[in-house]
């Protein structure tokens, strides 16, 4: 059993815990062209996300995938372009736009936990997948992909790792993670299944 420790707090009295989904917005092309692919609104919506997991140490941790320069991952400690892990502090000080939590509707059961860890521990250190990211962007073509093209978690970009995860910890089942980009994954959980609530926006 790993020893987790008590949920984080941030100033404001909000505490987030494992489930979390991190949320992000930057002020970059890149994450406007996203924004405009995914139907979002330009430099607002999210163009990237990650969750809120314990690593076995006990530690908070948003784990996510890609392939900005963050420094070293805390669970291998070196940079990695792909799965790694950081705090949530640390990501907050170093993003260069929006930051908002998304907190999962209740706790995770201890099982849940657990689960949740093994699997995003597993995920540490696998590829970005550049190509699935592409290929998630808007509605139709991810849906259509999604009819030929199997879940292939060899490579991961960022929604299609914390859809992964909600399914390996039984909160949402998809028959394939790789549909999911960052702006739909959040509006379906939001507002489709309840599984998140109301986001706290930390920048």
């Amino acid at each position: 059993m790993f020893p987790f420790k008590s949920k984080l707090w941030l100033p404001g009295d909000t505490e987030f815990k494992a489930g979390d989904i991190v949320a992000y917005a930057g002020r970059c092309w890149l994450s406007a062209a996203i924004n405009v692919c995914t139907y979002g609104v330009p430099l607002w919506s999210p163009s990237h996300v990650g969750i809120l997991a314990h690593a076995p140490d006990g530690r908070l941790l948003v784990f996510e995938a890609t392939t900005a320069d963050r420094g070293s991952c805390e669970i291998t400690h070196q940079p990695i372009h792909g799965v790694q892990a950081h705090p949530l502090e640390y990501m907050q000080n170093i993003y260069e736009g929006r930051v908002w939590v998304y907190p999962l509707y209740r706790g995770l059961y201890s099982f849940e936990e657990e689960r949740l860890t093994e699997f995003l521990m597993s995920m540490i250190g696998r590829r970005y997948d550049a190509l699935g990211a592409l290929r998630s962007a808007g509605v139709g073509l991810s849906w259509v992909e999604s009819l030929f093209r199997e879940s292939d978690l060899t490579f991961l970009f960022c929604s299609e790792l914390v859809a992964a995860a909600y399914a390996a910890v039984g909160l949402h089942a998809t028959e394939n993670v790789s549909r999911w980009n960052p702006a739909r994954l959040i509006r379906h959980f939001r507002w489709w299944h309840r599984l998140l609530v109301r986001p706290r926006r930390l920048k």
